[in-house]
C-alpha cells in the first residue's frame, strides 16, 4: 500500500457540545486522514456521553432539592415501585391519598362524629341506628369533602408546581382529565347518598358546601373568592365552624331521632370554638405557601402581613379559643365534665405553646410541620367537646322537662 507525503502536521479537533469546547490534537500527516476522522469521532461521542451523564445527574439533583425543601409529614412523596400489578395499585392508592388531602379528611370525619354525639341524651341513644346515621352522614360528608379539594387542585395546578409539587395534578401523576372524572364522580355520589338518604339538614349541608366550595376555587367571573383573603376566610368558616356544627347535629336530632329541631348549650359552644379554629385554619394554610401566592397574585393575609404577624396572631386565636373553653369547663356543675374540659384545654394550650415557640418561621417544612399539629390538635378538643356539659336541666329527661315546663334550649 502506497501512502502519499512525508510532512508530519497536527489536526485540531474542536468539538462543541452545548457551550463546552473540547480540543483534541492527533498527530498525522496528510495520508493518515482515515485515522484523524476514526479519533475524532471516537472523542466525539465520549464526550457526549460525558455531558448527557451530567445534564442528567444535575435533573435528578434539582428534584431531589425541590423535594427536599417541600416536605409534607402527612402527604408523602410519590414513591416508585417495581412495575408490577401490587405496585402498581399501591401507587395509585398513594396518590389518592394525596389527591384527598387526608388531614381534611379525618378532620371533617372527627367534627361530625362529635358534634353527633351532642344529640345523645341518653345511653340507650347509642344504638345502631345512631352508627347507621352517622356514617351516612361520614360518608357523603367526605364525598363532598373530595369534591371540593380536588377542585381547588384543578384550578391551583401552576400555584401547585411551587407550594405542593407533591400533590398528584401538579407531580404530572394526574392528567387534568384524570382529577376532573375524580371531583365529577365524587360530587356526584355525594348528592345521590344526600338524597336517598332523605335527611333534608344532611342534603343541605352538602348544598351548602358545594357551591361554597366551587365558588372558593374555580376561575371564573366573580368567583375564585380564594383570591380575596376575607372572603376566603368566610367560606371556610362557613363550612367548618357553621354547617358541619348545625346541619349535622340536626341530621341526627331530626333525621335519626326524629326529635324537636333545638339548638343546645353544649352546640353553641362547639360552633363557637370552631369559628375560632376555622378563622385560623383560614390563616395558617396560607403561610408556607407565601411564594407561590406572590408569584401568582394571590393577596392572602401572609402575603400582605407577612409570616411572623400571620403566625401568632394565629397561635394567639388558637390559645384564646382554648382559654374560653377552659372558663366554660369551670362552670360546669359536674365534676367529672369540669375535669376532663378544664384539664384537657389546659394541656393543649400548652402543648400548643410549646410546639409554637419551638418553630422555624424561615423554615416552609417547619411551618407545614406545625400546620398538620393543629389538626391534630384539633383532633384531641372533638373528644374533649362532648364532655361539655350544660346545666342540670339538660341532664333530665325530655318528657320530665316538657311536664314541669322546664326548657334552656333555643328552639329553630
Amino acid at each position: 500500500m502506497n501512502f502519499a507525503g512525508s510532512t508530519h502536521i497536527h489536526l485540531s479537533a474542536v468539538l462543541q457540545l452545548r457551550g463546552s469546547a473540547i480540543r483534541v490534537q492527533v498527530p498525522t500527516n496528510k495520508s493518515y486522514n482515515l485515522i484523524g476522522n476514526f479519533y475524532t469521532q471516537r472523542i466525539q461521542h465520549c464526550a457526549r456521553g460525558i455531558l448527557e451523564t451530567s445534564t442528567v445527574f444535575q435533573k435528578s439533583n434539582t428534584k431531589f432539592l425541590v423535594n427536599a425543601t417541600s416536605g409534607h409529614p402527612l402527604e408523602s412523596e410519590p414513591k416508585a415501585y417495581p412495575n408490577t400489578p401490587w405496585n402498581s395499585a399501591k401507587n395509585a392508592l398513594d396518590a389518592f391519598y394525596r389527591f384527598s388531602r387526608p388531614h381534611t379528611v379525618i378532620g371533617t370525619a372527627l367534627s361530625i362524629i362529635s358534634v353527633s354525639l351532642l344529640s345523645v341524651e341518653k345511653l340507650s341513644d347509642i344504638s345502631p341506628l345512631f352508627f347507621t346515621g352517622v356514617l351516612e352522614a361520614v360518608v357523603a360528608a367526605l364525598f363532598m369533602n373530595i369534591y371540593i379539594v380536588g377542585l381547588n387542585q384543578l384550578s391551583d395546578v401552576e400555584i401547585d408546581k411551587v407550594n405542593k409539587p407533591y400533590l398528584p395534578l401538579a407531580s404530572g401523576e394526574y392528567s387534568a382529565l384524570t382529577g376532573i372524572m375524580i371531583v365529577t364522580s365524587f360530587s356526584i355520589m355525594s348528592f345521590w347518598l344526600g338524597w336517598i338518604i332523605g335527611s333534608w339538614p344532611l342534603f343541605w349541608a352538602l348544598f351548602v358546601s358545594f357551591v361554597l366550595g366551587t365558588a372558593y376555587s374555580i376561575n371564573l367571573p366573580l368567583l375564585r373568592w380564594k383570591r380575596f383573603a376575607l372572603v376566603a376566610a368566610m367560606c371556610i368558616l362557613a363550612v367548618r365552624a357553621v354547617i358541619v356544627q348545625l346541619a349535622f347535629y340536626l341530621h341526627i336530632q331530626t333525621h335519626v331521632f326524629s326529635r324537636p329541631a333545638v339548638i343546645s348549650k353544649p352546640l353553641i359552644f362547639a360552633t363557637a370554638f370552631m369559628s375560632f379554629f376555622s378563622v385560623v385554619i383560614a390563616l395558617f394554610k396560607d403561610i408556607p405557601d407565601i411564594e407561590g401566592d406572590k408569584i401568582f397574585g394571590i393577596k392572602s393575609y401572609t402575603v400582605r402581613l407577612g409570616q411572623e404577624k400571620v403566625f401568632w396572631t394565629c397561635i394567639s386565636l388558637l390559645e384564646m379559643a382554648y382559654g374560653i373553653s377552659i372558663l366554660v369547663g369551670a362552670t360546669s356543675p359536674y365534676t367529672w365534665s369540669k375535669v376532663i374540659t378544664v384539664l384537657g384545654h389546659s394541656v393543649l394550650a400548652s402543648i400548643l405553646w410549646i410546639r409554637a415557640k419551638s418553630v422555624d418561621l424561615k423554615s416552609k417544612a417547619a411551618i407545614t410541620s406545625c400546620y398538620m399539629f393543629i389538626w391534630k390538635v384539633s383532633s384531641v378538643k372533638h373528644f374533649i367537646q362532648m364532655f361539655t356539659s350544660e346545666s342540670k336541666d339538660r341532664q333530665m329527661p325530655s318528657e320530665y322537662k316538657t311536664q314541669n315546663g322546664i326548657n334552656n334550649d333555643i328552639g329553630l
